[in-house]
């Protein structure tokens, strides 16, 4: 039998070759160690430390309260258990708007945890801050479309990209994110035609999130695609397995076990020798 092809770490390099070679790329979101590890061992190619953890993990909201500590905490928990993936760091809200110094400085911070690159909200009015990002030597990623930061801007969760003049405001957007450096940017919620126009437009790798087919692959958020968040679950996910459901059940099993003493048994017990037992005046047949 062949030899087992030895995996390797994925690198841009590695990313942008699956562009050239158009294969897609799959990239989830994770919050935490045991996820990372599952994901790496599955052989996703990339997994993105969303700010969407703020919801998902920590139960608020909106996106909007994620601090940079509580952001990070995440990421380190997530590069603690991948070995292969490659992982994009997501920049809270209000990190990178005040300066191009600061933008600079808590990006690096990711970097200098063990991100592969990080990622910030916001098409051509973020251009010169990731033009700065990038001169500085930063990997920087995009994000256009919806973007949950600017939400009550666009007027909350909304597809964008919806009418001629939006879906080329946004390709605007894509041009002048790639002109300012990005080797790829995110593209959220947005129409399947407006996403193809943005996928010719500019060169860099394109990520779909609820964008449609025509992108260089595909992001979801994982807790979305496994039923593990129950407020609501996008148009443009498929869920794979219910894991509320699941858990749900196990929970139950749990309760009506334990309430009627059918667990622990004895095989879920730690034993004594009968020699120890005789000292303490206790039977071992007892």
């Amino acid at each position: 039998m062949p030899e087992e092809k030895k995996r390797k770490k994925v690198t841009l390099g590695t990313l942008r070759r699956m562009k050239r070679q158009k294969e897609p790329i799959t990239w989830l979101t994770c919050y935490d160690y045991p996820m990372a590890q599952i994901m790496d061992a599955a052989g996703i190619d990339m997994v993105l430390v969303g700010d969407s953890g703020a919801m998902t993990v920590l139960g608020h909201p909106t996106t909007m309260p994620q601090t940079l500590e509580a952001q990070l905490m995440l990421t380190e928990a997530v590069l603690r258990g991948r070995q292969y993936m490659f992982v994009v760091g997501d920049m809270p809200y209000m990190t990178y708007e005040m300066s191009h110094e600061k933008a600079i400085e808590n990006a690096g911070k990711f970097m200098a945890i063990g991100c592969d690159a990080i990622k910030l909200e916001g098409g051509a009015r973020v251009a010169d801050t990731v033009a700065a990002m990038v001169k500085a030597g930063l990997p920087v990623m995009g994000h256009i479309g919806l973007t949950p930061q600017s939400a009550p801007a666009l007027g909350g969760y909304r597809v964008q990209g919806k009418t001629a003049d939006a879906a080329k405001k946004l390709v605007d957007d894509a041009k002048a994110l790639e002109d300012a450096g990005v080797w790829g940017m995110l593209v959220e919620c947005v129409p399947p035609e407006t996403m193809t126009l943005i996928h010719e437009a500019v060169d860099c790798i394109v990520m779909s999130l609820g964008g449609g087919p025509d992108a260089d692959g595909q992001l979801v958020i994982v807790h979305d695609m496994i039923g593990y968040f129950a407020a609501f679950r996008p148009k443009f996910v498929r869920k794979y397995c219910d894991l509320t459901e699941i858990l749900h059940g196990a929970f139950s099993q749990y309760i009506e076990d334990v309430k009627s003493r059918d667990f622990p048994q004895p095989e879920h017990c730690y034993t004594m020798s009968p020699e120890e037992l005789d000292k303490l005046g206790i039977d071992a047949g007892d």
